[in-house]
C-alpha cells in the first residue's frame, strides 16, 4: 500500500512542476495543428489523384 501512496505523491509532485499553456497559446497551437493536418490532407489527396491518373494513362 505504501508503494501506491508514493506513486500518487510522485504524480502529484510532477504535475505541479508542469507548465500548462495559457488559453491563447492553446488556441494558437491547436490552430497550427489543424492547419497542418488540412495541408497534408490536401497534399496527399492531390498526390493520390495524380498517381491514379498516371496509372490510368498507362493502362
Amino acid at each position: 500500500m505504501a508503494k501506491k501512496e508514493n506513486f500518487f505523491q510522485g504524480v502529484k509532485s510532477e504535475m505541479q512542476k508542469t507548465s500548462w499553456p495559457t488559453g491563447k497559446e492553446l488556441v494558437k497551437y491547436t490552430t497550427i495543428v489543424v492547419c497542418t493536418v488540412i495541408f497534408f490532407l490536401i497534399f496527399f489527396y492531390a498526390l493520390d489523384l495524380g498517381i491514379t491518373e498516371l496509372i490510368n494513362l498507362i493502362r
